[in-house]
Formats: structure tokens, C-alpha cells, sequence
């Protein structure tokens, strides 16, 4: 089975080489590392280059123009895709989703259609975080739980693994996200075509090096976003009218 790590970036100097070569170590057949990165100023693209020169497996897709995280996960869904993936892992570069899961992910992924790496199941772990950011994030999370009738504990994971069906399905040439709430968008439009899904526990860690992107404009532009695909979805306008139709 031919595996896709899509890793999206911006100003991850600090942290892509380390994360890449944990992945590499990790010596699964078939894997291959494709980062998504939106033209960094740090020179995020000039670590990864140079790896790829050690290691054939690792990929680089530069977006000169474009930026932006939603934006940037379905680029490196559609190349993936492209180039011959059986599966697609999703995973940030902070190393708040550690390399260490994949092969869980990939083992879950026999048993349902979409996996999740999850902090709110049984043995899974948010550290690190202050009080305030957990507390925003159950609360987020409770509010597109109910808004989109997802039944997953953890619906702002990034960390996950899909067969290829999935994305395939979903129709990402009509995702409406370019910020990062195509997270719950991809859930809402995998559970909305019945597909499958499972969450395996992880232990999310915060990042220790560089700067998150998320702030509180951004976390409400996203809690917005969830509301606007609802609406779309009752429309009949999320996806695209079927032949006939």
C-alpha cells in the first residue's frame, strides 16, 4: 500500500528536518513525504530540498502564491492522490502530532475508512496547553459536534489518516475552507457520504519551537466557517449535483 504524509507548512525550519527524519526512521515500505509548503520566508523549502536529495521519498510542493492552511491541505490531498496514494496521513510539522502514531494510524485504517489521532478518547493526553486553550477547544469542539451531528470526540484534529476512497468522495475541488476550518469540514463532508471513521489516542503536545497560527480572529473566522458549510449542506450546495440530477 502506497502512503502519503502530507505535512502543510509555514515558517517550520525549526522543526520539518527533525520531524521528516523520524518519519524516515521509521523505515515503512511504501511511505513517501510530501510537504505542502506556502512559500515560507524562513526557508522552510530549503531544509526540505535538501533532504529530498538524501532521501528520494521526501516530496516538496512550493505554493508561490497561494497561502493559507485550508488551502494548502487540499493541494497536498490532490498530489497525493496523483501520485498514486492508497492512503493519505495528515499531520502538522510542530511535532504537536507526534511521527511516532503513524503506524497505529496505518494499523486503525484496516478497520475503518478514516482514522483520527485523538486526545479525548480513553489513553489519549492534551498537554502542555494552558487552561484557556483547553477550554476553548472542548467548547469548539462541543459546538461542531452538535452543529454538524459528528459523533467523533475529537473533531479539531489535524492528525489523520484516510484511504483513498475517501478523498475521492469528498469532492475537494468544492471544499469552501482555506483557513483550518477544513478540519472539521473534511469530517463533516466523510461523515455526510457514510463513511467509516475511528479514532485512535494520542498525546498531543504543544509546540515547543516557533509560533502557532491560530488566534482567537482565526478561531472565530473558523467556528463562522462550520455554521456557513451547515447552511451550504442544507442548501443541497456543499456538493456538487450528481448527473441527472
Amino acid at each position: 500500500m502506497k502512503t502519503y504524509v502530507m505535512i502543510p507548512t509555514y515558517n517550520e525550519r525549526e522543526n520539518i528536518g527533525k520531524l521528516i527524519q523520524e518519519i524516515v526512521n521509521l523505515k515503512i515500505q511504501d511511505l513517501h513525504i510530501v510537504v505542502v509548503d506556502d512559500n515560507s520566508p524562513d526557508g522552510t523549502s530549503e531544509v526540505v530540498t535538501n533532504l529530498s536529495k538524501k532521501h528520494p521519498e521526501v516530496e516538496l510542493l512550493l505554493r508561490a502564491t497561494e497561502r493559507g492552511r485550508g488551502s494548502a491541505g487540499i493541494a497536498g490531498f490532490k498530489y497525493a492522490l496523483e501520485h498514486g496514494a492508497d492512503s493519505v496521513i495528515e499531520m502538522d510539522a510542530d511535532f504537536s502530532h507526534h511521527p511516532k502514531y503513524i503506524p497505529h494510524l496505518l494499523e486503525a485504517l484496516h478497520d475503518a475508512d478514516m482514522v483520527i489521532g485523538s486526545r479525548f478518547i480513553s489513553g489519549g493526553k492534551d498537554v502542555n496547553r494552558g487552561i484557556i486553550r483547553k477550554a476553548i477547544t472542548i467548547l469548539a469542539g462541543i459546538y461542531v459536534r452538535v452543529l454538524l451531528g459528528l459523533k467523533i470526540k475529537d473533531v479539531s484534529s489535524g492528525y489523520r489518516c484516510f484511504k483513498r476512497k475517501v478523498l475521492e468522495a469528498i469532492e475537494l475541488d468544492s471544499v469552501v475552507s482555506t483557513g483550518p476550518s477544513i478540519v472539521s469540514e473534511v469530517f463533516y463532508r466523510a461523515h455526510l457520504k457514510g463513511f467509516s471513521i475511528k479514532e485512535i489516542p494520542i498525546e498531543f503536545e504543544d509546540r515547543t519551537h516557533g509560533q502557532t497560527k491560530l488566534n482567537y480572529k482565526i478561531l472565530v473566522k473558523t467556528l463562522l466557517m462550520v455554521l456557513k458549510f451547515k447552511r451550504l449542506n442544507k442548501k443541497g450546495l456543499l456538493f456538487k449535483p450528481s448527473i441527472g440530477n
